[in-house]
């Protein structure tokens, strides 16, 4: 199974390029960054908190680098019924952090707010070819390892 997800370039006024892509989410639509640079999937706590009060958020003993920090409180959540495209995404740890500051920063930009960063964990279990030409992501069926 091959799914392909259309890709909006977004230009951040001379600081470069952000592709975005629709996800869905506890059956509500989602716009995320998808962030070859990001080695794990980031959802904002505040977005996450609103999509589904029940999620289960847990502390992470790990900082979270990068997004300007290195020094981010960081927590965990598994997710479970998010689709992007039609390829399902199951039973998935994402790291949930505070990203009010980005989501401010689009908005000043007149950009729309995110829910998150979809990282090289999903681009890489899926097997991900990005095309920036196209403006697509397309996403293969994970294979199963014998690990």
């Amino acid at each position: 199974m091959t799914t392909s997800i259309p890709l909006k370039i977004i230009d951040l006024h001379d600081d470069g390029f952000h592709p975005l892509l629709e996800v869905v989410l506890f059956g509500k639509s989602f716009i995320m960054v998808l962030d070859t640079g990001a080695s794990k999937t980031a959802f904002d706590r505040a977005t996450l908190f609103e999509a589904n009060e029940t999620t289960s958020i847990l502390a992470s003993d790990r900082l979270s680098t990068g997004l300007g920090t290195n020094s981010m409180e960081s927590f965990t959540a598994v997710i479970s019924g998010m689709f992007v495209g039609d390829m399902p995404i199951h039973d998935f740890e994402v790291a949930v952090l505070d990203l009010s500051t980005i989501n401010i920063a689009y908005s000043q930009m007149g950009h729309p707010q995110v829910l998150g960063v979809l990282g090289g964990d999903i681009l890489m279990k899926y097997r991900a070819v990005i095309d920036y030409n196209k403006q697509v992501l397309k996403l293969k069926k994970p294979r199963f390892s014998k690990r």
